[in-house]
């Protein structure tokens, strides 16, 4: 066996030995996130719905959008938005969070920073509730291309993973890499089209089609709000970025890793 190959099966081995360990990671990110609110994990359900319907009236009314399905146009790309923008920051800060106990017991680092992406991907699971009951009150037809949603949520997993795990291997070190991120975060909020169509942006749209994550979020909504296929080129863009930030976040971290008790 090669060399990657042994380092490969050592993290299959280190994940299914920490399983546990990881699981509890997962149950205490999201207790935690909802430990002093009176409504709980309720808020996962009512935050998008209030945001939804603001941006709804502000966009329909003042904007005149005559789209009867725009406020689950919406929804839709505001709930994966939200996803990317809090499995990143967690994944950035898990490092630093979990730093007493990094010092104290060995544990696989990217155990911390897959732990927050994966208690997030459970809060966004939860949230899309909304967006079902939204396409029930707007009677958007179930079709068998609703079925495929699986895949460009699969990719966003993917990417927010990539993402979180370089982010991560600087952020420890880097402090001020959580203030430029939430920067860059309302650069790429704003070329997502999540509450503008992207038809209407002229040639602004030509620059908009290489953020990979306004790509997934697309094919999204021409799955689960239009009833037609994927766009192929957005699937094998946003596909091959999230396998490469994967791929570049990982090998970040490993190097990294045996720095970070250094800074932590």
């Amino acid at each position: 066996m090669t060399m990657k190959g042994k380092e490969f099966m050592k993290i299959i081995n280190d994940f299914v030995k920490y399983k546990y360990l990881l699981y509890e990671l997962v149950k205490k990110d999201i207790k935690l996130k909802y430990r002093r609110s009176y409504l709980g994990i309720v808020w996962t359900l009512l935050e998008p719905i209030l945001t939804t319907l603001v941006l709804n009236f502000i966009f329909t009314n003042l904007y005149t959008n005559k789209d009867d399905n725009f406020v689950v146009y919406i929804l839709a790309g505001r709930l994966m938005y939200s996803f990317f923008s809090g499995a990143t920051k967690a994944a950035m800060r898990s490092i630093r969070v979990n730093g007493a106990m990094i010092k104290k017991v060995y544990v696989p680092k990217y155990i911390y920073p897959l732990a927050a992406v994966l208690s997030n991907f459970i809060i966004f699971a939860l949230s899309l509730l909304v967006l079902v009951a939204a396409c029930v009150i707007k009677r958007i037809p179930l079709t068998f291309y609703t079925i495929e949603a699986i895949i460009p949520i699969f990719i966003l997993l993917v990417l927010c993973l990539g993402v979180g795990l370089f982010l991560g291997s600087f952020a420890v070190k880097f402090r001020d890499l959580e203030y430029l991120w939430d920067v860059a975060l309302m650069l790429i909020m704003y070329s997502c089209a999540i509450f503008y169509q992207v038809e209407k942006m002229g040639n602004a749209v030509n620059i908009i089609k290489f953020n990979p994550l306004y790509t997934i979020i697309t094919n999204f909504r021409n799955l689960v709000i239009y009833g037609t296929q994927m766009n192929t080129h957005y699937l094998m863009y946003s596909a091959g970025i999230s396998v490469i930030a994967l791929a570049i976040g990982s090998y970040a971290f490993a190097k990294q890793q045996d720095k970070f008790i250094l800074y932590i």
